[in-house]
């Protein structure tokens, strides 16, 4: 881990509705910094906050006031399109939901995001094998979505995020859809990749015990940090 941070958040608001008398602040001052290699979890009840945190490290909303850099990028002066390269080539997004494309094979789900960042055919068919072969899923490439099982689609994902080698790896719930058995298969896949491939990771979770795994964990409560600490069981996994 070097003292780069590649997520920083100082002071981040967050309120709907702004403006008018049912204005909600969700979010009410948030300071973090994750640094490069870091592998942290972000926990929190249900209307904690954790989402709207979520959407706003990964640039898929802004805040209402505060200040976010993302790789020193100043995200709050960047525009609609600015912002779509930036989590095309900055995030590799991980969902409960796997938010694969139906009507394109294992392979192609993978390649998408290669295509919008103008990577040609060739040099795309070699960062896709690349990837599938990580994830232990080359074989299932020609594979539909319909034609996997749960955690083969959460790997394909995982595949997916990884494909442009981002800044960092934000998961939200990626186990929430998951068996005990699959859920370990993709936490271990996850290790494989902040130990072998230095990622940085950023789990959004309700998990305890899987938050303990991570090297450091956030407690969000009603759209505050209330404590950082660093997980129990990070050392077993590293």
């Amino acid at each position: 881990m070097t003292n780069k941070p590649v997520i920083k958040l100082i002071d981040i608001k967050k309120s709907y509705f702004e403006g008018k008398s049912n204005e909600l602040e969700i979010l009410h001052g948030i300071n973090l910094e994750v640094y490069e290699g870091e592998f942290v979890a972000i926990v929190g009840e249900s209307g904690s906050g954790k989402s709207t945190l979520m959407n706003i490290i990964g640039a898929l909303d802004k805040p209402s006031s505060g200040e976010y850099y993302l790789d020193d990028i100043v995200i709050l002066k960047a525009n609609d399109k600015q912002l779509s390269t930036i989590r095309n080539k900055h995030v590799g997004f991980v969902f409960q939901t796997f938010n694969l494309i139906g009507r394109m094979n294992a392979y192609k789900n993978v390649e998408l995001p290669l295509i919008y960042a103008g990577v040609d055919s060739q040099k795309r068919k070699e960062i896709v094998n690349e990837k599938l072969k990580k994830v232990e899923m080359l074989d299932r490439c020609k594979h539909q979505p319909n034609e996997l099982s749960g955690g083969q689609k959460q790997r394909i994902a995982i595949a997916r995020a990884i494909v442009n080698d981002p800044s960092i790896i934000l998961a939200d719930e990626p186990t929430g859809s998951l068996d005990s058995k699959t859920s370990r298969t993709v936490m271990d896949l996850f290790h494989k990749l902040h130990k072998e491939e230095k990622c940085t990771i950023v789990l959004i979770t309700h998990n305890l015990n899987l938050a303990e795994e991570c090297e450091r964990v956030i407690t969000l409560s009603d759209g505050m940090i209330t404590s950082t600490r660093k997980g129990t069981r990070y050392h077993e996994f590293n």
